[in-house]
């Protein structure tokens, strides 16, 4: 439970963080909370050279309108994700999916931009964001680039990041008056959740994202469809597992695992319709 040897060293600003990450290369990383990165760390899963920290970076830690959507710097703590206002008003479902992140120790250390960075499909706000239609914008040596959340996620702790690019905002589309709920079982309230469901519904629309469905956050677009189509709840929730891949884990089989996906969407869609 000792990490290996590493350098470590403290950015002061983006531009200077993604200057060192150049310098040192591949076996650089970012931290910030660290809630992701030092379990590893210390299992020796990860064996950074480098750490470079970005955790006092105050120009990412914001949460802002602009237009239709809603600008989170990727620094900003689970619990002021939580605790927004702004959120609560115009999008209430990612603000509620914060406050299941952990345990308050967690929530006040870790970043939204570093649990979506991380790419965890068992984490809750990849695929609470992914079911928003979330923008993703990266920074690096060339500039910034945007990124649709559903082409973010390419395979297990894998996203579409480049080695020398750093997660700098996230923006979700403002949903004020939509219908919404997060689901999650687990065994205790600060686990992993063995599955969890995040849903919304306004206006014929819908979007539905699963944690701990596959290899990567599940958009499970089949469920949406289905609701187009005319299709009753109960019907469409029995899509929920059409795009996943669950694995067995001390937890939970394949079996059960979608056997929970369909009930907790269910019960995401039917609150969502209220």
């Amino acid at each position: 439970m000792i990490p290996a040897q590493f350098d470590y060293v403290r950015a002061e600003s983006a531009e200077e963080a993604i200057s060192l990450v150049g310098q040192h290369g591949d076996e650089s990383k970012f931290i910030a909370g660290g809630h992701s990165l030092l379990p590893l760390m210390k299992l020796r899963l990860a064996q950074p050279s480098v750490l470079i920290d970005i955790g006092r970076l105050t120009d990412l830690s914001y949460i802002r309108e602009e237009g239709d959507q809603i600008a989170i710097g990727a620094l900003t703590r689970h619990m002021d994700v939580e605790n927004s206002t702004l959120l609560t008003e115009h999008a209430p479902l990612l603000a509620h999916a914060a406050g299941h992140v952990g345990d308050p120790q967690v929530r006040h250390r870790g970043t939204i931009g570093g649990s979506i960075a991380h790419a965890d499909p068992a984490s809750d706000l990849p695929a609470t964001t992914l079911a928003m239609g979330a923008t993703y914008v990266a920074q690096g040596p060339n500039g910034r680039r945007e990124i649709p959340a559903a082409d973010f996620y390419k395979s297990f702790l894998e996203s579409d990041l480049a080695a020398d690019e750093m997660l700098v905002e996230i923006r979700v589309p403002k949903m004020t008056g939509a219908g919404w709920s997060f689901q999650k079982f687990n065994r205790r309230a600060q686990d992993w959740a063995i599955v969890g469901v995040a849903a919304w519904r306004s206006n014929g629309s819908s979007g539905v994202g699963l944690v701990n469905m596959g290899s990567v956050p599940i958009l499970a677009s089949s469920v949406s469809a289905a609701l187009s189509g005319g299709a009753s709840v109960s019907d469409a929730a029995e899509q929920a597992t059409a795009e996943s891949d669950p694995q067995s884990d001390l937890n939970a089989s394949v079996e059960y695992r979608k056997h929970l996906a369909k009930v907790l969407t269910r019960r995401a869609l039917e609150q969502a319709s209220e």
